[in-house]
């Protein structure tokens, strides 16, 4: 036996660790010590991370054999996972830069969100991504297209705006956050397929739809966290949620499409579908139902949740008790003066520079409560070529890399002392803020293209609802917590009470 542990010792400090215990096993003739040199082997290389993983460099928490930091992360809800990487961030460091072309998605991460995003250019790589990215590029930059846009969001708006004045009427509270979603997954049926899927017809109503999406989409996002998913779900009965659920947001999608084939489009203006269907393939083909699918529903999540989450977070911000009350009374004051009681259109919001301090970003606008807020609060790359990161750290194909722009934006490194308050004022003045350094819309190549679609959406909302309603918070004091998702949806809702803007008093009470 003493024989075998000086071999054991000499494993641990060689690099040729297999060879010595294989010599230490030829010698034992005692199945137990055989045992006991393999389990030890097993407990040195896997001293503190999990089986069939590499030891790295890596700062962070010390993990424990064999398993590394799985208790540590099961210990976390999905709910705080962005305040474990503040805590993680403040006491081992920060890396900021990668290079572009040795990162992916990833085959674990597309399988786990295909029931959601198909082979669309979230969840896609490589030539696949290349093409639908230029595609899209194509469409965003039509401006009939921006034109369109405008108009659907001021009718959307308006319609929001009939139903604030009815809840003042009614003097209850309501969750904006709720009607947000409502609002903008609305104005993106107009956007996408020339319809509404009608959520603000009944406001307090479900929609079909919007309750499949939303749940499916908690699900794909929670399945990278959970192991073998497929067997956890299968054995829980998720499986069978995903199925009805895919099938509930699938076939609405299939169905406009169809219909539009065989029906055709008569409007003067033409919505993102009929763009999408006048393209045409690598191939020069014309894109297959599936395809023209997986791209609307890819677009859906990007046009309609970050854009509501970001103006419920707004929201809170700008209403919550710590916060400076003049900061809504500036905006009203910029509202009267540039938009007055016209509607709003694209030209009009991009002069509203005061709001622009909320929403901005290098060239176009942005909401600034994405820096504290982020709609993609965390985003995941598998490597697929070996790449050193600034500090250091080694990464090697096949390994995963995450980063976290929720805590990037409350850094005060890079951000100053104050990085965790809510001021507006520090976007008037100094220069822009580069998209590496505030990367709500991702930079680079994977810069986001619908920009200045959600920062119009957004600016057309404010306007009309600042102009003409006060809101204040149901709780102004507690921050609200977040739910699990591919975003940043607020967990239980944001309650408001809507107050008909009384001009008078807006020097005073109103600027709640």
């Amino acid at each position: 036996m003493e024989s075998a542990l000086t071999y054991f010792s000499q494993a641990a400090k060689s690099s040729a660790a297999l060879k010595f215990l294989l010599k230490a096993f030829e010698r034992s003739n005692a199945p137990k010590t055989a045992l006991g040199l393999f389990i030890a082997y097993y407990l040195i290389k896997y001293r503190d991370n999990v089986v069939g993983t590499r030891r790295t460099n890596l700062p962070g928490p010390r993990g424990l054999p064999l398993i590394g930091n799985l208790i540590l992360f099961l210990r976390v809800p999905m709910t705080q996972i962005s305040q474990l990487h503040d805590r993680f961030h403040e006491k081992y460091g920060e890396t900021w830069t990668t290079n572009f072309w040795a990162y992916e998605k990833g085959f674990t991460l597309q399988e786990s969100m295909a029931d959601l995003l198909g082979q669309g250019i979230f969840g896609a790589d490589g030539d696949l991504w290349k093409w639908q990215r230029k595609l899209a590029s194509h469409i965003f930059n039509v401006k009939a297209f921006r034109d369109y846009t405008s108009n659907v969001f001021v009718k959307e708006t308006q319609i929001v705006s009939d139903y604030f004045d009815t809840i003042a009427e009614r003097g209850t509270a309501v969750d904006v956050h709720d009607v947000l979603l409502r609002f903008t997954l609305d104005g993106f049926g107009e956007v996408s397929f020339g319809q509404s899927f009608g959520c603000l017809d009944n406001p307090e109503g479900e929609v079909d739809f919007a309750v499949a999406f939303d749940r499916l989409n908690a699900i794909v996002s929670e399945r990278l966290f959970k192991g073998p998913w497929k067997i956890v779900e299968w054995l829980d009965g998720t499986s069978k949620i995903v199925a009805k659920d895919k099938k509930t947001v699938t076939d609405f999608a299939l169905n406009i499409i169809r219909t539009r084939r065989q029906e055709g489009y008569h409007r003067p203006q033409k919505d993102l579908l009929q763009l999408f269907m006048d393209l045409k393939s690598e191939n020069g083909e014309p894109l297959s139902d599936d395809m023209l699918k997986d791209s609307i529903l890819n677009f859906i999540i990007a046009g309609r949740d970050t854009t509501a989450q970001a103006l419920s977070w707004m929201f809170y911000l700008i209403h919550r008790d710590q916060s400076d009350k003049n900061i809504a009374r500036k905006l009203r004051e910029e509202i009267d003066e540039i938009i007055g009681d016209s509607e709003p259109t694209y030209e009009t919001t991009k002069k509203m520079k005061y709001a622009e301090a909320w929403l901005s970003t290098l060239v176009v606008l942005a909401l600034i409560s994405l820096r504290l807020y982020p709609s993609v609060p965390r985003n995941m790359k598998e490597c697929v070529e070996d790449d050193v990161l600034p500090n250091g750290v080694e990464i090697k194909k096949g390994e995963f890399f995450q980063w976290s722009p929720w805590t990037m934006g409350r850094d005060t490194r890079v951000w100053g002392p104050d990085a965790k308050e809510f001021n507006p004022d520090r976007w008037l003045t100094g220069d822009k803020a580069s998209p590496f350094k505030f990367p709500a819309f991702h930079a680079g190549p994977r810069t986001c293209l619908g920009m200045q679609f959600a920062t119009a959406e957004a600016m057309t909302f404010i306007a009309m609802m600042f102009r003409r309603f006060t809101f204040e918070l149901v709780d102004p004091v507690n921050e609200p917590g977040y739910a699990s998702g591919l975003t940043l949806p607020i967990a239980a809702g944001l309650p408001i009470r809507v107050h008909r803007r009384q001009l008078d008093q807006d020097t005073t009470a109103i600027a709640l």
